[in-house]
């Protein structure tokens, strides 16, 4: 199963570090059965580009939590970070419960050899991503025109890259 994990610059150097990251609260989101049915029509692809969107929604409040914490990437505080990952179907729940595309890691890591690609904002996106971070809750919550901001950040494409490339990447940042 293709899951697209949230993640930011910070847990790409654990990654790095360990050969493993961490799934922050098992979390992650796939074209889950109950995401497949809320669409009409649409093929696996697309479906999947719904669930990796949801994931960099996610990076957002990932990037709060550790701007909140002290723990933000020293360099790039905002950039939003999301980990395509291959894993066995039985390693992952669907939990329509919490959202259409959300699924629960039965364990608490994923490691590099899972990884088939690494999704990580440019440069250029920094000041709307930043402006998301603060908008995001706001938005989660009803607010119209903090949804516009979150959506502003969430039309940039995020840049691809191989899991070979992820120590150059980290370097050339």
């Amino acid at each position: 199963m293709r899951l697209f994990v949230p993640a930011t610059l910070a847990m790409l150097e654990t990654l790095l570090d360990s050969g493993e990251m961490p799934v922050r609260s098992g979390t992650a989101f796939a074209a889950t059965p109950a995401l497949v049915e809320s669409y009409a029509e649409g093929d696996t692809e697309e479906i999947e580009h719904v669930a990796y969107l949801e994931a960099a929604r996610a990076s957002l409040r990932l990037l709060g939590g550790e701007i909140d914490s002290g723990a933000v990437h020293d360099t790039h505080p905002y950039r939003r970070v999301v980990v395509s990952v291959d894993v066995l179907d039985a390693d992952a729940q669907p939990r329509p419960d919490l959202d259409t595309a959300v699924v629960r890691l039965s364990r608490g890591t994923v490691a590099m050899e899972e990884i088939a690609a690494v999704h990580v904002d440019l440069a250029g996106a920094a000041d709307a991503v930043e402006a998301a971070v603060e908008a995001v809750d706001r938005a989660d919550l009803g607010d119209e025109d903090a949804e516009l901001t979150v959506g502003d950040a969430l039309d940039i494409d995020l840049a691809w890259y191989d899991a070979g490339e992820l120590p150059f990447l980290l370097s050339l940042l």
